[in-house]
């Protein structure tokens, strides 16, 4: 999938730098071009996703090319965060104009039926548990681009 928009960009939201970078590596070599921000905790997350901050350092700013704040276009969205929870982090986003709209997935380890009800329930798009194997990440993460980016329909963001 080469996807390479100016206005599209991508939140991960991901307190282990290892997860992180996997993810990284994945949109990469699936020829996923698309800018990204990396979040490292809630806090970090709604900040970078509604707004109120723009780009800090290189880590924050990894390929945006750019440090201007923009709206995600697709939120990849870790539960086990330090302080507050992924799921307080979706019922934010979910609350916001800016972001009420943006596809969420949660990418996460959780095995429990409770955290997939409870990401459902406050507006998750989809769950998806971090596959083990390296092969089977970079399928998911393609599969995911690809839906969310390419194929799904979203309102314009002035027209809501």
């Amino acid at each position: 999938m080469e996807l390479n928009a100016p206005h599209v960009t991508i939140l991960i939201v991901e307190d282990n730098p290892d997860d992180a970078e996997l993810a990284v590596i994945a949109l990469r070599q699936k020829g996923i071009k698309t800018p990204y921000r990396i979040a490292k905790n809630a806090d970090e997350a709604l900040e970078i996703a509604l707004g109120r901050r723009a780009a800090e350092s290189e880590s924050d700013a990894v390929n945006s090319g750019n440090t201007a704040v923009t709206t995600p276009s697709l939120v990849l969205l870790d539960l086990k965060l330090p302080g507050r929870s992924g799921i307080e982090v979706l019922k934010e986003l979910r609350a916001a104009p800016t972001t009420r709209y943006v596809p969420i997935v949660v990418l996460t380890t959780s095995v429990l039926e409770e955290d997939m009800i409870q990401s459902y329930e406050n507006g998750a798009n989809s769950f998806i548990r971090k596959p083990v194997d390296f092969s089977t990440f970079l399928r998911e993460i393609d599969l995911v681009c690809h839906y969310w980016l390419e194929t799904n329909l979203q309102p314009q963001k002035n027209s809501v």
